[in-house]
């Protein structure tokens, strides 16, 4: 399943080399220089940064761009580089989503383009194929993965398989192929043309990319099994299919418009077509899944409005699914699938999102070896330095493909940038404005709780603040004049880890005259059930009744003004983000007969 994205890369990666926006010249120099890249790009990037470095940096087990900030945020002790750190992190989720949309349109199409190779006359009906799979695919994801994951990795085993094969039986017949493993090749070929290499390195990265889905996965299948998946089964078979690919070329230059699937005999191209979009599917099965968890865990932490969550399993916590994203992502990928009609054109596009992701991992990584794990300056110095020249450089090369669909992704990540900063900075904004208008919670307790009358029952108040007492609390005390035998002011707090111990869960504060401060933690890949958490426990005065339980919740206007804070459009973004956010009522999970909802205006 991790390895999906990466492992469809030979249908395209080595045909955009040499036939893409930067051409070459299919011959032994060049075809040696580009292999030489391949396998070296494979062993620096995948090899050496993401499975013997990055896997180790796991957030109790979770990786990804945000589990990184969140352990770096946690543990460094460079507090004049979290800002910085923090706009590294938002930047990379922002290009995820670019690459999350390319992902299946691109891997779609370059499997379904195969159909041309077993009948030219099929080369029409790629299009209305494509993107009928891909509605399919978007339209099963309400019903979750966990009873198609378990063919996931049987699929993905026999297609390695498949795929090695053909690549070494074109290796015996052209052996010579193996010298281009050599990087002298890959020197050479920086040297015969610099600027032609540096153009071609754009072509080169497509095949690492999913590098990034082996940590971002690495908190459903473990370090462990993720290596040596890698090391033992993807690597080398993909190594043999794309030094097959070259072999074919040594003797069949022409064969470039489709290395892949020419080189499998005419008699099992069909089958091997059907094979690879199988693949294709599963490997944009995993980026899907991938963006509903980055979703929620942006949620979790603060950069985005709560959203609607489906849990679809009731054993794995992981498996949920967004609606709103999976429509979302349904729309763009089809609008890119027929704009750019075809996976050499998307290519162009593809690459940016990648490499970018790529160089700020790089960028965090320095800040993980310097300040976290506290390397030896040198050695930390240099592995930053290489990664950081690896990356900068496919960056780099990437960025001249801007103008022949480059822009995409960028445009994607600007606007995905802009909500989650947008969210982020409103919501301090809007509790800070909150925080000028509360009273403290003794002065409450003193002088309003002896004077009003007490109902049966218990009371929970909502509130975003860890002190003084929530606009819910005082307009019910306004409207209602009464208050409950027992007052629970409770606040629900996100720490930088996926998962937070029962232990730690639930801490409480006797205030004194039947009010108690609770906060409620939880870990930002965790489901958040508030009766679920406060069910059975013996806390504030003894065990909670269900039905003798009310929730009071505080719903917030906003009103965009001149006042200083963000600029008046974004205010306009936020207050229209909050209109539109899920109720805290159906999010927290609470009992939709047992809310009570109390507005009120808030300027920002």
């Amino acid at each position: 399943m991790v390895f999906g994205d990466i492992g469809t890369s030979p249908l395209y990666a080595l045909k955009e080399s040499f036939i893409g926006h930067h051409p070459l010249a299919v011959d032994p120099q060049h075809l040696f220089g580009v292999l030489s890249l391949v396998f070296w790009t494979m062993m620096l990037i995948v090899t050496i940064k993401y499975v013997l470095i990055i896997l180790r940096a796991d957030n109790d087990g979770e990786g990804g761009s945000l589990a990184l900030l969140a352990l770096i945020a946690r543990s460094s002790g460079a507090r004049k580089l979290t800002p910085i750190i923090a706009v590294l992190g938002v930047v990379a989720t922002a290009l995820f989503y670019g690459d999350a949309i390319i992902t299946p349109a691109i891997s779609v199409l370059s499997a379904v383009e195969g159909l041309a190779t077993v009948e030219p006359a099929f080369v029409h009906l790629v299009m209305p194929i494509s993107i009928l799979i891909l509605i399919g695919l978007f339209a099963i994801q309400s019903h979750g993965t966990a009873r198609v994951g378990a063919l996931f990795g049987p699929v993905m085993i026999f297609y390695f398989l498949v795929i090695a094969a053909l690549g070494l039986l074109s290796i015996v017949a052209r052996p010579d192929i193996l010298w281009s493993l050599n990087p002298v090749w890959a020197v050479r070929f920086f040297a015969l043309d610099p600027k032609v290499a540096f153009l071609a390195l754009g072509s080169v990265v497509l095949a690492v990319t999913g590098a990034e889905a082996l940590y971002a996965d690495m908190g459903h299948f473990g370090r462990k099994a993720i290596s040596i998946s890698w090391l033992y089964v993807a690597f080398p078979c993909l190594m043999l299919n794309y030094l097959g690919q070259g072999a074919l070329l040594l003797g069949q230059p022409d064969a470039i418009e489709n290395p892949f699937f020419l080189m499998a005999p005419e008699q099992v191209r069909l089958p091997l077509v059907i094979l690879a979009t199988l693949a294709t599917v599963i490997a944009s099965q995993a980026v899907i899944s991938g963006a509903f968890s980055v979703t929620q865990q942006a949620i979790q932490l603060g950069f985005l409005p709560r959203l609607r969550i489906v849990y679809t399993s009731a054993r794995e916590a992981g498996q949920i699914y967004v609606p709103l994203v999976n429509g979302m992502l349904l729309v763009f990928v089809v609008l890119i699938t027929i704009g750019f009609r075809s996976s050499s054109n998307l290519a162009a596009a593809y690459g940016i999102a990648v490499t970018g992701t790529m160089f700020i991992t790089a960028c965090m990584l320095g800040v993980l070896t310097f300040r976290v794990w506290r390397w030896h300056p040198a050695l930390a110095a240099l592995v930053t330095g290489v990664a950081l020249l690896v990356d900068g450089l496919y960056l780099a090369s990437n960025m001249t493909k801007l103008t022949d669909g480059g822009w995409f992704p960028l445009a994607v990540a600007v606007v995905v940038f802009t909500l989650l900063t947008t969210w982020s900075k409103g919501q301090k904004l809007m509790r800070a404005r909150v925080a000028e208008d509360m009273m403290a919670a003794e002065l409450f307790i003193a002088s309003a709780s002896p004077k009003l009358e007490r109902v049966p029952g218990t009371a929970i108040f909502l509130s975003a603040a860890k002190e003084g007492i929530p606009a819910a609390l005082l307009h019910n005390v306004k409207h209602n004049k009464v208050l409950h035998e027992r007052n629970l002011i409770l606040t629900l707090i996100i720490e930088q880890v996926p998962f937070v111990g029962e232990a730690r869960r639930l801490e409480v504060a006797d205030l004194g005259e039947g009010f108690f401060r609770v906060f409620l933690r939880y870990g930002f890949m965790e489901e958040m059930n508030v009766p679920a958490a406060l069910d059975i426990r013996e806390i504030c005065g003894g065990p909670f009744k269900q039905m003798e339980t009310s929730y009071f919740l505080s719903r917030q206007t906003l009103i965009p003004s001149p006042r200083p804070g963000m600029a008046l459009w974004r205010e306009h973004l936020f207050a229209w983000m909050v209109r539109n956010a899920e109720s805290a009522m159906e999010f927290f999970r609470l009992p939709t007969n047992r809310v009570v909802e109390l507005g009120s205006q808030v300027e920002i």
